[in-house]
């Protein structure tokens, strides 16, 4: 079966795992959603991860992050849609709670946060907001 937005899968599983409580999640690997992993763990929103060799595709094993029983992550949601996709230029790039959370860019130099695309003075693909 295919997916018509792996992103959007990706962050839903990351997402209810913090609803459910669970300390752990597991998401298929892939270039985009271990890079989107790296800023998240980089950025202190998640605990550690892993890959794991599944003898396919691969997974990534995700330990989330709770502070005082509440998850880190209090919101992640999908910006750009395979529907609507939403382009900015590093000025115009969104400000989450006024610089508190992240936006994720998928830029010409890679997948990097908000903050890193205004120093480096890139626009992108807004993937999702996080804080």
């Amino acid at each position: 079966m295919s997916m018509t937005d792996p992103i959007a899968a990706f962050l839903t599983r990351i997402r209810n795992a913090l609803r459910a409580g669970h300390p752990s999640v597991e998401v298929p690997k892939s270039n985009m959603n271990l890079a989107i992993t790296g800023i998240l763990k980089d950025e202190g929103y998640l605990e550690d991860f892993m890959v794991l060799d599944d003898r396919r595709q691969g997974l990534i094993h995700i330990d989330l992050k709770y502070r005082k029983n509440r998850p880190v992550i209090e919101k992640i949601q999908r910006v750009s849609k395979p529907g609507r996709r939403a382009y900015s230029s590093a000025s115009d790039l969104p400000r989450v709670l006024g610089g508190m959370g992240i936006a994720i860019v998928s830029t010409s130099r890679g997948v990097i946060t908000d903050k890193q695309a205004r120093r480096e003075n890139v626009g992108g693909e807004v993937l999702c907001t996080v804080y």
